[in-house]
């Protein structure tokens, strides 16, 4: 009886506060235009900005950042950087040096996700990272979503964030680390806190079969009005949420439920799943925030794209995936970046990356304004035989095949079958289904249709089987790719299974589970 009067208490006074709430985040609309309007302008600050706080850091004496104020001078000065590159100057911060990379101190690293490597990366987070960039790119996304939608209630209730944990580093007992969720939780501010669930101790909690428990018996009760994570994971919450209350969806558990935020892997193979167990409409954004930054957002339900973050202390150049591997790879800026491209980001931030290579793939969708969406990875990819497929081909092409024959898939990878002295070259697929198609072979044929439909370097591989055969594709039971994160030491939080491999490596280890 308590908690209900509390729970209406609350409420009640969210809803006398939401007006209030919902006026200071649209007062930052101007803002928005301004950067979105002119983005160049915008980069050119940012770029000015990072070199003239970092310049006397041991990097910026190292590579004369104090003469770095145009892009021209800081590319022929500054390598472009991947993580290991960094990883000695990161090290010395985690072990308690300052101003190595960056001209404040730096207390909390955000570790990856990554699955494709046992070692796992700590990206810094600095004050000016958290504030300028990743909560500045939170205030922005609310400010437009309350543009799309100026009836919400969504500051009415609380957004349930299924996040990741953190621990001490036992190196230097003032440097922490975790997921970028967990580092997110810690700093916010006292009132942010009101607005989220669950508590703390269940958010930060690092076993994942208890930690679902935990935030299902703790969340039912609340007044839900959005919610944000991996879809995987989300899934499985709300199916043990179904299981614990008796009811039909999630809607019936929530019903101001308005605003699913995504992000991390597509959502494309998801969309129908969330429907159906929601069970009404509502309102999805897509997110591209990433340990290294907050880069983009949809501005509105339904825009092709995300709306690039040029404002938000992170300067952009742009790799052509062509360049990838070369001794001097070129870049190029966003004033000649071109629709339908595959490009690498490589980012200069103010957490002290400087031309880091993020790993992902991008195309942009529009410029100016522009916008982008997540193509893959620079490492996950398949071209075994000259097929350049990337994630977004195979996620395309499995949402047709679950389309047309009824299947849900869970989650899948993918690599290649190499050729032998009896057969030509294949892809093996691996997938996990919820429902697994009526007839196999109708929804394998389907699936590679539509990839020949939307890949034409695989049609034309896969034309009367001369170079590429039928793709090789085995049903695996529920839970091995769980088990396979689990043996990583890496289920649960925004972990995922790698798509596709361009070697067999990764599909033999889960084989092998299996």
């Amino acid at each position: 009886m308590a908690i209900a009067s509390n729970s209406l208490f609350y409420r009640h006074q969210m809803k006398l506060l939401s007006p209030a709430i919902s006026s200071l985040a649209r007062m930052r609309l101007w803002r928005i235009e301004a950067w979105k309007n002119n983005p160049l302008d915008a980069q050119r600050e940012v770029l000015q900005d990072l070199v003239t706080s970092a310049q006397y850091t041991e990097f910026g004496r190292k590579y004369s950042l104090s003469n770095l104020f145009n892009v021209r001078n800081l590319k022929s000065a500054i390598p472009i950087h991947e993580y290991e590159d960094l990883k000695p100057y990161i090290e010395r911060i985690m072990n308690g040096e300052q101003n190595i990379l960056w001209n404040t101190p730096i207390y909390w690293f955000a570790k990856s996700s990554g699955t494709t490597s046992a070692k796992s990366k700590f990206i810094p987070i600095s004050k000016e990272s958290l504030e300028d960039c990743h909560y500045k790119a939170s205030k922005d996304v609310l400010s437009m979503y309350y543009q799309y939608k100026p009836d919400s209630e969504l500051l009415t209730g609380k957004g349930l964030v299924i996040g990741g944990s953190h621990s001490i580093n036992p190196v230097n007992t003032e440097a922490q680390y975790g997921d970028l969720s967990a580092v997110l939780f810690q700093n916010l501010p006292f009132w942010a806190q009101w607005l989220r669930t669950p508590d703390l101790s269940i958010a930060l909690m690092d076993e994942w079969e208890s930690k679902i428990e935990r935030i299902a018996e703790a969340t039912i009760s609340e007044n839900v009005t959005s919610v944000s994570g991996v879809p995987t994971w989300t899934l499985v919450l709300f199916k043990r949420i179904l299981e614990i209350t008796g009811k039909q969806n999630i809607g019936e558990v929530w019903p101001s439920l308005e605003l699913y935020m995504h992000g991390g892997v597509s959502f494309t193979p998801y969309k129908d799943q969330f429907q159906k167990i929601i069970g009404r409409p509502i309102n999805y954004l897509e997110m591209y925030n990433a340990s290294e930054g907050f880069f983009a957002a949809q501005e509105k339900p339904g825009d092709d794209g995300m709306l690039l973050f040029t404002d938000h202390g992170i300067f952009y150049e742009f790799m052509p995936v062509s360049e990838y591997g070369k001794k001097e790879p070129q870049t190029i800026g966003l004033q000649d970046v071109e629709p339908g491209r595959n490009y690498a980001p490589v980012i200069s931030t103010n957490g002290g990356l400087w031309r880091y290579l993020t790993g992902d793939t991008i195309q942009f969708t529009s410029v100016f304004p522009f916008r982008v969406k997540v193509s893959g990875r620079l490492k996950h990819f398949i071209n075994a035989f000259g097929e350049e497929v990337i994630v977004d081909n195979t996620d395309k092409a499995i949402a047709v095949a679950c389309e047309k024959t009824g299947a849900v898939v869970s989650d899948y990878t993918a690599a290649p079958v190499y050729f032998s002295d009896n057969a030509n070259g294949a892809h093996e697929w691996l997938i996990e289904f919820d429902k697994a198609p009526e007839h196999p072979d109708s929804f394998i044929a389907i699936l590679d249709e539509a990839l020949q439909s939307i890949n034409s370097d695989y049609e034309a591989k896969r034309h009367k089987s001369i170079a590429l055969r039928m793709p090789v594709v085995r049903f695996l039971p529920k839970g091995t790719f769980n088990e396979w994160l689990r043996s990583k030491g890496k289920l649960g939080g925004q972990h995922k299974v790698p798509r596709l491999s361009n070697e067999r490596k990764l599909l033999e280890e889960i084989l092998c589970m299996a």
